[in-house]
């Protein structure tokens, strides 16, 4: 399928001197890419159709669930009412949903904004609680994974399997992805002149041709900003790279020992923590904050409302997440996330004692390893929110480029495939590996960065050499020369 090694096979002819061999062309470089970059699609372009798709609906999730759910997620203010504290707003979803344990508070963003408590019910399920803060008053709740956001980006994380199986499927096409791109530019830039001589002569199909090598030489971009950064959340590559990280004493994520290890649907992207998966504190390789219980005959003077104010006191913006430690946990902390949003740079968390109310520890930006960092300002670029409305939009266009490629490059291919269905209709070409040994050296390197790429690619060399070529009929199919 690939004609990697494949040998040049010239056709018999008596009458004809066998010709000198010559090196490959400019031409069966281009072919021979073309190839790569045809049956890459196969598997790349279902995997960024479903990716950029789910990503868009996500990137616009405040804008969309307001609209589908605004009886939860909107509050008309009363004429001259006042917030109430937001431990009363706790007791009245206590009271709504008996049995059901409080995991987080998160301020309202506005006025007209409802607070929203995240809770474990007496059936085990995580659901988001919407409260209007001037009654204080339950306006219903949402199972945050049932959602069309919540949807989306179950989708997007591992094809709603609940399993790593999923997630590999994702970056096996996000790897190819990544080879898709590198061959596309070099597809664009080496027939640029012939796609535009095409388009002058108003050849078919060559509007469409132009179109979808212009937008992908600016989505190209985006889509590699986009693949890249989102690799330390593959399941795989992800994974390898923070155990690396970890034996050498630093990490990709946050190391706040007292953050929590599973957060909760409200703890989304703008905080500091949500993407960690295994962190030291949670395998007990550290200390965790922890509060200090009082002496026999004292209470506890802090709740949440303490906590948000010690918080806001230390400089955390609004609106603010709070992490409700459980009620039998006698030593937990209350940890006070910050908005940061649109700004990575800005994450800060702020522990809170439970029962005097003194700042047990802050973990911040600044105290993040330098890789770390790089991670989070990746994330924050990848989910479109580092740079404001610039980040936002861009991210979204980005998506919406992927997606027209995806759909153009099948309508290309449906033009110009062969009638009669004798063969899939790819271009022929063979790379010269054996000519170009910087070739090979190049896909070594790119196995060994992207072990999913170079697994897939193994295998279908075998396929190639030990199917395809003995398989008269599969080889005319994929057009193997």
């Amino acid at each position: 399928m690939t004609d990697v090694l494949a040998p040049r096979r010239e056709p018999d002819d008596p009458a004809r001197p066998p010709r000198p061999s010559r090196p490959t062309s400019s031409g069966g470089w281009f072919r021979a890419v073309w190839r790569w970059h045809f049956f890459a699609s196969f598997l790349v372009v279902p995997v960024l159709l479903l990716l950029a798709t789910t990503g868009l609906i996500y990137l616009f999730r405040f804008q969309l669930e307001p609209l589908m759910h605004p009886d939860l997620m909107k509050v008309d203010p009363p004429a001259g009412a006042v917030a109430q504290p937001y431990l009363q707003q706790l007791a009245v979803v206590e009271k709504a949903y008996p049995g059901s344990t409080a995991v987080s508070l998160t301020e309202p963003k506005n006025a007209e904004s409802p607070t929203v408590v995240s809770v474990t019910t007496a059936d085990g399920e995580g659901r988001d609680v919407y409260v209007s803060p001037y009654g204080p008053e339950v306006l219903g709740s949402l199972n945050p994974d049932t959602t069309l956001s919540g949807t989306a980006i179950r989708l997007h994380a591992d094809l709603m399997t609940g399993s790593r199986w999923g997630g590999y499927v994702l970056e096996l096409g996000a790897c190819w992805a990544i080879v898709m791109a590198l061959t596309g530019y070099y597809l664009f830039v080496r027939g640029f002149r012939a796609r535009r001589r095409a388009r002058k002569a108003d050849r078919t199909g060559a509007r469409l041709r132009w179109r979808h090598g212009l937008v992908g030489a600016v989505a190209g971009v985006g889509l590699l900003t986009l693949l890249v950064s989102g690799l330390p959340w593959t399941d795989f590559w992800g994974a390898k790279v923070q155990t690396l990280a970890t034996e050498r004493g630093t990490s990709m994520w946050s190391l706040d020992h007292g953050a929590v290890s599973n957060p909760s649907s409200t703890l989304d992207e703008s905080l500091p923590h949500s993407h960690a998966k295994d962190i030291p504190w949670a395998q007990q390789e550290s200390e965790v904050p922890s509060s200090t219980p009082p002496a026999s005959g004292e209470r506890s003077v802090a709740n949440v409302d303490t906590a948000i104010a010690v918080a806001d006191q230390a400089g955390l913006r609004h609106p603010m997440t709070v992490a409700v430690p459980a009620a039998d946990d006698a030593s937990g902390v209350y940890s006070v996330i910050g908005y940061a949003f649109d700004a990575p740079s800005d994450e800060k968390t702020v522990h809170v004692d439970r029962y005097g109310g003194e700042v047990v520890s802050t973990y911040g930006f600044d105290d993040y390893p330098a890789l770390a960092k790089v991670v989070s300002q990746g994330i924050g670029l990848h989910e479109g929110r580092s740079l404001g409305l610039w980040s936002f939009w861009g991210s979204a266009l980005m998506c919406m480029g992927i997606i027209f490629m995806c759909l153009s490059g099948p309508l290309m291919w449906w033009r110009r495939r062969p009638k009669g269905g004798a063969t899939v209709g790819a271009p022929r070409g063979r790379m010269p590996i054996r000519a170009t040994p910087l070739l090979a050296v190049g896909l070594v390197a790119l196995g060994v960065f992207l072990p999913f790429f170079g697994l897939s690619l193994l295998v279908v060399l075998l396929l190639d050499q030990l199917v395809l070529r003995r398989v008269p009929a599969l080889g005319r199919w994929f057009a193997t020369t």
